[in-house]
């Protein structure tokens, strides 16, 4: 069983889809925007999952993750999960999980619009209340607030949750090195105390982020799996990682590069810098634990030429392109785009002798027969 991560072409969205070295798929968010009206995304990322859960014989993911409730991490999803809570939702031709990854800020925030967000948000706490098939990253007040007050379920503590709960600087339960899949999860982010000092979920600050290690022939393979962080709370999970002596879990061979290459990653206040200068406890992260031969994925659009009307304040940033461009050339690494090749994931292989990119060709899903399966993936890992 080949281990690989793919991250999707889908503009300044994100999906990537890690599949372990047993077959297990774990998908970290899920953006189907050429579904979306008026959008030009040719790729389907619905029939993707589908395929590739054919080719692999499964019957559905082990692990849904939603690093955070913004539209392009999880729009579609309503149309296209099977859902616990909800009869309307359960459709036979839906694809299940087996486990809802989502951060505390996903349960707490109140006054969500995106539909698809709300609906995300009813599946987690439904999953929540039952106690079971859901794991809600860092544990602020907030949330011990609202299982004491939630009328559904006439009130919990944080202590009748705890099993469903992980924090930062711990291993997500039920993965590790040594099993068959032969990953393990550690957690960067959300911060609880960070949470806790603010009076709003900052959604981006709040989401998850993620280390994971890969071993593949007794090698490890790191993973840096990013979402929407700016450099502030980059710098305080560098910090807090070095206190605790952890600075290993921030070495990485892959980076799933954080805000779809915006300059607020290396810098929240170096709009104007060319290229983006990073903060010091930034700056250590991309050029200290990065690798030889290491691999960036900006899940965005392409990289906008100079004086181009999309060389502008909004993600991908051209400065901050200009940053991590020489930074890989340097140590003979890669810096990748998902939409340069709009049609194909960006697809990276895991093996005994390192990570290695996998042009589409390769990493195409080899199904049994050379034919999908006519009826869809239903249910979740075997």
């Amino acid at each position: 069983m080949s281990t690989r991560l793919a991250s999707f072409p889908l503009g300044n969205a994100d999906s990537t889809r890690l599949v372990l070295n047993d077959g297990r798929r774990l998908l970290f968010d899920f953006a189907d925007m050429g579904k979306s009206s008026g959008s030009d995304i040719i790729f389907n990322l619905e029939d993707e999952i589908r395929d590739d859960l054919r080719a692999g014989k499964r019957s559905g993911l082990s692990v849904l993750c939603y690093t955070h409730l913004d539209g392009d991490h999880c729009s579609h999803s309503k149309d296209t999960f099977w859902f616990e809570h909800s009869s309307t939702l359960q459709s036979k031709d839906r694809i299940k999980f087996d486990e809802l990854w989502v951060p505390a800020a996903a349960i707490v925030e109140t006054g969500l619009t995106h539909p698809d967000a709300k609906i995300v948000q009813k599946e987690a706490r439904h999953r929540l209340r039952a106690g079971a098939g859901i794991k809600v990253f860092s544990s602020p007040k907030g949330l011990e607030d609202w299982l004491r007050n939630d009328a559904k379920s006439g009130g919990l503590t944080l202590e009748s949750r705890e099993h469903c709960i992980v924090n930062a600087g711990e291993l997500v339960p039920g993965f590790s090195k040594m099993d068959t899949g032969g990953s393990e999860f550690f957690v960067h982010c959300p911060l609880s105390w960070r949470q806790d000092e603010n009076d709003d979920v900052i959604r981006n600050e709040d989401s998850i982020v993620l280390h994971v290690t890969v071993r593949v022939g007794g090698r490890d393979n790191r993973v840096l799996l990013g979402s929407d962080v700016n450099s502030d709370t980059l710098t305080e999970i560098v910090k807090s990682t070095k206190r605790h002596g952890n600075a290993a879990r921030l070495e990485w061979d892959v980076l799933k590069l954080f805000h779809h290459c915006s300059y607020k990653a290396l810098n929240k206040d170096g709009k104007e810098d060319d290229p983006t200068k990073p903060v010091p406890h930034v700056k250590w992260l991309m050029e200290d634990q990065g690798s030889q031969g290491s691999i960036i994925i900006s899940s965005s659009r392409k990289i906008p030429a100079k004086g181009s009307t999309d060389d502008n304040d909004q993600p991908p940033h051209r400065k901050a392109s200009n940053y991590y461009k020489p930074l890989q050339s340097n140590r003979g690494g890669r810096f990748m785009v998902t939409m340069d090749e709009p049609g194909k994931p960006t697809t990276v292989e895991f093996t005994s002798s390192g990570v290695r990119y996998l042009p589409a060709a390769l990493a195409a899903p080899a199904v049994a027969g050379g034919q999908a399966a006519a009826s869809p993936a239903r249910s979740g890992s075997e």
